[in-house]
């Protein structure tokens, strides 16, 4: 019974069919419609948007965090994370003022926005000073299972209960994921990145800007999905908006309390390529995070994180093709593993689809 039906008066509700729609009809009103559950067409939509995004974004990330420019390597982390919320909040703020008649209304408090920015802020941070201290398969791997501290945090965070077999296909796409990723380790696995620095020490901070990177990703997705759901009017570009409009603040207090924004400045002044690979990063985590905040409105933390964990795959696959590296059979079994776990998933879900047709067709 729907919210309006469920106001009328003792009078209105007759048990009688053909009296029900005359009243409704009298008032000028129709029960609202349900919205068409998405399908896969946007599943598919949101995978390929994702993939391009970010596989352009994840190969030139590596080249601006381990590339010698003719002056050293790039001395800063945050100010990368700064450039591309630069970007962001542009795009976001164009597309808003167009889709909303020239007014940048937020159907929301703006403090509510700024715990994810900060946990968006710190994993990204994360991530790129983590390639410092271990080496790209090593990071790589430790993506590959942040399919369970997401569903750990909605847990926690929005009270969510998963069954036994979202769990159980969480586990074996890790699995999955990381034999593919094993199949390229090198005698450097355990290495120090690009410092070199194979020492305790940097094991330790690599470890911790890993664990840095997980733990607030995880938090990112499940926060922004709780706020959907508490201010369902949010569209992903005011999202998008809001989210960048904090991580700017944020990053830019870091880059001048630190003095890191100078250094950077003068850097790219004495590197242009350095900038141009700026532009880069800023442009696909700008059409990446648009494809973010449409998954994760529209199919929810659990799904959009698949399809993330499947991107290092996609990552390894196109390092191999453009270097030339052999196709192990280790990657083919972790492929396999992934790819039929997915595919279960979807058959599962569908399934569960068509078994609610017949409630919403009844009216219940």
């Amino acid at each position: 019974m729907s919210a309006r039906s469920g106001s009328m008066t003792a009078r209105e509700t007759s048990p009688k069919p053909a009296e029900d729609k005359a009243s409704l009809l009298e008032k000028g009103s129709t029960p609202p419609a349900p919205p068409p559950a998405p399908g896969a067409k946007q599943l598919l939509f949101c995978f390929i948007g994702l993939q391009a995004s970010y596989l352009t974004w994840g190969y030139v990330q590596e080249k601006v965090m381990t590339k010698e420019y003719s002056t050293g390597r790039f001395p800063s982390a945050t100010f990368c994370v700064f450039s591309n919320r630069v970007l962001a909040v542009t795009v976001a703020w164009a597309v808003t003022m167009y889709k909303h008649g020239g007014k940048l209304n937020i159907p929301a408090p703006l403090w509510v926005f700024a715990p994810c920015a900060l946990s968006n802020t710190l994993s990204s941070f994360g991530q790129y000073q983590a390639l410092h201290y271990v080496s790209f398969p090593l990071q790589t791997i430790a993506k590959s299972t942040k399919v369970i501290p997401v569903m750990i945090m909605g847990k926690v965070l929005n009270k969510k209960t998963y069954p036994c077999v979202d769990y159980i296909e969480a586990v074996l796409i890790c699995l999955g994921v990381s034999l593919f990723s094993l199949a390229n380790v090198t005698t450097d696995f355990f290495g120090g990145g690009t410092s070199g620095d194979a020492s305790t020490y940097a094991a330790m901070a690599g470890v911790a800007m890993l664990a840095l990177y997980i733990v607030s990703d995880s938090f990112t997705s499940q926060w922004q999905s709780r706020l959907y759901q508490a201010h369902p009017t949010v569209d992903q570009f005011q999202m998008m908006f809001a989210v960048n409009t904090w991580a700017i603040i944020m990053t830019t207090f870091a880059l001048v309390t630190s003095g890191e924004l100078w250094i950077t400045l003068q850097f790219i002044g004495d590197n242009p390529i350095a900038f141009l690979d700026n532009v880069t990063i800023a442009i696909t985590s700008a059409t990446g995070q648009l494809f973010i905040f449409y998954t994760i409105k529209t199919f929810g933390p659990i799904v959009f994180t698949i399809i993330m964990t499947t991107r290092q795959m996609f990552s390894i696959v196109l390092s191999t093709v453009i270097f030339g590296h052999a196709i192990k059979p280790l990657m083919g079994i972790g492929a396999i593993i992934v790819f039929a776990t997915i595919f279960n998933r979807i058959k599962r879900q569908a399934a569960k689809r068509k078994q609610a047709v017949p409630v919403v067709a009844g009216g219940k």
